[in-house]
């Protein structure tokens, strides 16, 4: 069994109890594997360890629904609302991001109980919840969906750092993926309208629906392969500064790049850690663990370019474009900005996404560690351009002759 690509049960567009305790279990599954000391790692500031995922989701509920809207209840642990806020200044004051592995107490034991105290009260709210409380519900349930995924990357990046190279999950396989030579998709020149409209769960950066120019071209059909990879290493693609930009390079100097990130140089070829451990490079398997800056690098060496996340998301609805989820999320080369008419949300979640329009990449379509059901063709994932220990991966582009 795939342990990343289970899910405990079909989540539909209202929230109920069993939606509810669904998505709740299967951040339970996710961490089962883990150890006490597991989830207490903190790898880097990008990263928080998995209690902390496991109790700032928790937070959430308890926040912005049970505090507000349920009679009589009572907070868990009051202090608790300082080590679990993530970014809501709305909230109050929070324990500081890179520090967050310095937490071993509350235990993950305490964790699990204060996850089970809110549980309860999210039930007897559940009830008979009032219809205007039904959407915050669902953003709590969406956003416990992205912090599982989170989780997931954030404990691959952990384990990486043991000498011994744990597996999370012995069983898993390299998800099944696109291979042979990649073909070209054309996408028309003209007016198209990209952002959710209609029916259906969407995050508010992913609105208002709107009309966008693209000039003809031509965007693939796959994922730049590891073979292809391995090739724009043996050809230099690490140490020629001209298809860099400029604070790419920077990057890749400092940090000392010569390979994505996970990847092993081993007697024999090139190994990759994965949630299945130590791997064998698969050549034909999609390249993952990439930054913007590679991505982009690799593009100008191919003598192609990176999408836009407007054409991305026209090709995805084209026939024949294939692993737009489910292998690893794709850079574009939009930064990651407002769309036209773009309002945040009211009140305190209203800092979900708007605030941190400045500095990033946005990344289209979906990966093996998305919840199943969780993406859609227009969701806007976003990172600084140097980031590599998401699952992301490359899909090239080129403008029509």
């Amino acid at each position: 069994m795939n342990l990343i690509q289970t899910r405990a049960a079909a989540g539909g567009p209202i929230p109920t109890e069993a939606r509810y305790a669904a998505v709740r279990a299967r951040t339970e599954a996710l961490a089962a594997p883990l150890s006490s000391e597991d989830q207490c790692i903190q790898s880097m500031p990008d990263a928080s360890p998995a209690k902390w995922h496991r109790a700032h989701t928790t937070w959430f509920f308890e926040t912005f629904l049970l505090v507000p809207c349920l009679s009589g209840y009572r907070r868990f642990d009051e202090r608790f609302g300082f080590l679990f806020n993530s970014y809501y200044e709305a909230a109050g004051p929070r324990h500081a991001r890179p520090r967050r592995g310095m937490l071993t107490r509350p235990s993950a034991a305490e964790v699990a109980a204060y996850r089970a105290h809110v549980d309860a009260g999210m039930a007897a709210l559940l009830r008979d919840p009032p219809p205007e409380m039904l959407p915050l519900v669902e953003l709590g349930l969406q956003h416990e969906e992205q912090h599982q995924e989170l989780l997931l990357t954030d404990i691959l990046h952990a384990l990486s750092q043991n000498p011994l190279l744990p597996a999370y999950d012995p069983d898993w396989q390299e998800p099944r993926a696109a291979t042979g030579p990649a073909r070209f998709l054309e996408v028309p020149e003209g007016l198209a309208e990209i952002g959710h409209a209609g029916a259906g769960f969407a995050f508010d950066n992913e609105a208002p629906r709107h009309r966008n120019w693209i000039a003809a071209c031509r965007v693939a059909d796959r994922l730049v392969s590891n073979g292809e990879w391995i090739a724009f290493i043996a050809d230099g693609g690490y140490r020629t500064p001209t298809l860099w930009m400029s604070d790419g390079w920077a990057a890749c100097a400092t940090e000392g790049w010569e390979a994505p990130m996970y990847w092993h140089r081993r007697e024999g070829g090139w190994m990759q850690f994965t949630p299945g451990g130590l791997r064998p490079v698969d050549p034909a398997a999609p390249v993952r663990h990439i930054s913007w800056y590679e991505a982009e690098a690799f593009a100008r060496w191919a003598g192609r370019r990176l999408p836009t996340e407007a054409e991305w998301e026209v090709a995805a609805a084209l026939p024949g474009f294939r692993d737009a989820t489910g292998i690893g999320w794709q850079w574009t080369n939009s930064a990651y900005l407002p769309y036209p008419g773009f309002r945040p949300w009211e009140g305190a979640v209203g800092e979900y996404n708007g605030k941190f329009m400045i500095g990033q990449m946005v990344l289209r379509g979906g990966s093996l560690a998305t919840p199943p059901g969780h993406a859609r063709p227009t969701y806007r994932n976003f990172f600084p351009p140097a980031s590599r220990w998401q699952f992301s991966c490359v899909r090239l582009a080129e403008d029509a002759a």
